[in-house]
Parts: C-alpha cells; sequence; structure tokens
C-alpha cells in the first residue's frame, strides 16, 4: 500500500495506547476511539485518530480512502503464547477423554496423548504436516489471532523434530499470521530410545540443538516434565 491512505470510520478503535506493561488491565484504563480513522503511509501506521478530524486534516492531501459500512471494532492482534498446531492424526479422542475427566498421564497409558501422536506425526509428510499448519493457523487468524508461538515435540528424534521445525518454517512463508517456532523435544523419553531420560536428554542438547540454531529453525526451547525419571 503506497502513499497515504485513510481507513474508516471505525465503530470503536481499541488503541491498547498508555497501558501498563504488566498487570490487570482495567476497563476504565482502555483508551477508545468512537468513530475512528487510521491513517497510513506506506504501510505503515502514522496516526489513529477521529475520522472525520483525520479526513478533514488531509482534504487537500490527495489521499486514498478506504471508506467502511457498517459498524466496524479494530484492535491489535491477539497473540497465541502456545500452540501444538503442528501435528499429525486427530487428537479429538484425547479430548474427549480429557473432558471426561482423565489425566495427561492415564490418557497416554491408554494408548493416548503424545506417543499415539508422535506415532501419526512421524507418518506424516512435510506436505501433511504444512497442510495441516497452514488450516488451523487460519482458522486462529479468523478469531483474530496475527501472532502463533508453534511447538516441535510430537518428533522425539532428530529427524522428525527437524521435520516439524522446518514444516513450520515453510508454512510461515506462506501464512499472513507471523508463527514462532519453538522446540519442545525434550517432552518425553521416546518410547523407542534405548537409554535413559538423560542420556536423551543430553542428545537433544548436543546433537539436535546445534543443527536447529544453525538453520535458523528456532531461537526458542521449551521443556515439558510430566513426571520425574531422575
Amino acid at each position: 500500500m503506497s502513499g497515504k491512505t485513510l481507513i474508516g470510520p471505525f465503530s470503536q478503535i481499541l488503541t491498547m495506547a498508555h497501558m501498563e506493561k504488566k498487570g490487570p488491565l482495567k476497563d476504565e484504563d482502555l483508551e477508545i476511539i468512537s468513530s475512528g480513522g487510521i491513517l497510513i503511509e506506506d504501510g505503515i501506521i502514522q496516526s489513529v485518530a477521529n475520522y472525520n478530524d483525520l479526513r478533514t486534516s488531509l482534504s487537500d492531501d490527495g489521499c486514498n480512502e478506504i471508506e467502511l459500512a457498517g459498524k466496524h471494532v479494530c484492535l491489535p492482534g491477539l497473540i497465541d503464547a502456545h500452540t501444538h498446531i503442528c501435528f499429525g492424526g486427530s487428537r479429538a479422542r484425547d479430548y474427549a477423554m480429557r473432558n471426561a475427566g482423565k489425566t495427561y498421564l492415564e490418557i497416554a497409558k491408554e494408548g493416548g496423548g503424545i506417543w499415539d501422536t508422535v506415532t501419526k506425526t512421524r507418518s506424516s509428510s512435510s506436505e501433511e504436516l504444512v497442510k495441516g499448519i497452514i488450516k488451523r493457523a487460519k482458522r486462529h487468524l479468523k478469531n483474530g489471532t496475527t501472532t502463533i508461538e508453534v511447538k516441535s515435540g510430537y518428533g522425539l528424534n532428530q529427524t522428525e523434530e527437524l521435520k516439524m521445525l522446518r514444516a513450520i518454517q515453510e508454512a510461515n512463508r506462506n501464512l499472513r499470521p507471523d508463527l514462532i517456532s519453538t522446540c519442545l523435544a525434550a517432552h518425553m523419553k521416546p518410547k523407542d530410545h534405548d537409554g535413559s531420560s538423560g542420556s536423551y536428554l543430553k542428545e537433544v542438547i548436543e546433537q539436535l540443538l546445534p543443527v536447529i540454531f544453525k538453520e535458523g529453525l528456532s531461537k526458542r526451547v521449551d521443556i515439558f516434565v510430566e513426571e520425574s525419571a531422575f
């Protein structure tokens, strides 16, 4: 979008300006601009103010206008800081079991949970994983989420974890939302790993992470412990 463009009027614009960096957000602290407009120049927001005021100030400036019909609310994109949208198969059965009150470990012992998804993810091609990520990320976008953290963790060996992280990177190149990848290889000791939990963690640190950092696949590492083996 080149030049100046004015978009509006929005019924309300929620700017999130002057908010505290942490702590609870009070409704009365929210800055809301009624009948608001957004002025964009060369793709960058220059001003957010009353639509008519902006329009008047730009009347002789040759500004493009995108005039909205109906009622609209504009607010900053949401951030989902914890997702597992890169996987193969379906987690519907697990979801139903969790709703029925079963714990994470109980589900795993009944053949569901992580290892069931690991098996299905390993059998999925990179193209299938990319397609699944894109489908789920687009659903997030429809709900207003524009930045999505995406974890690996269903590969549980070097080859498959790298496959997942590369799929996340490929999907990110084909999406409007921003995908932020996290390596969750230290999720559980794989059932097909011959050594201890400690030896598996050592493999992750010494063999997997150097490749991830070299290829720029992730700058984040997450470690999850459901049941300590140490």
